[in-house]
């Protein structure tokens, strides 16, 4: 993983993973809403990284 990330994407990773624990903890129902609207964006960035991955011929 730290091939891919970085240092600095892995410390990135972390502090969104410990703001939405902050915000989960305070308010669960939020938190749980925070997080799937992250993995959405996830997979979003995932489909548009594979295509042009393809579109170029390196997949």
């Amino acid at each position: 993983m730290r091939d891919t990330l970085g240092t600095e994407g892995i410390a990135g990773v972390a502090v969104v993973l410990l703001g939405i624990g902050v915000v989960a903890v305070h308010d669960p129902i939020v938190g749980g809403g925070m997080a799937l609207f992250l993995a959405g964006l996830a997979l979003i960035a995932k489909g548009v990284a594979d295509s042009t991955m393809r579109a170029f011929g390196l997949k």
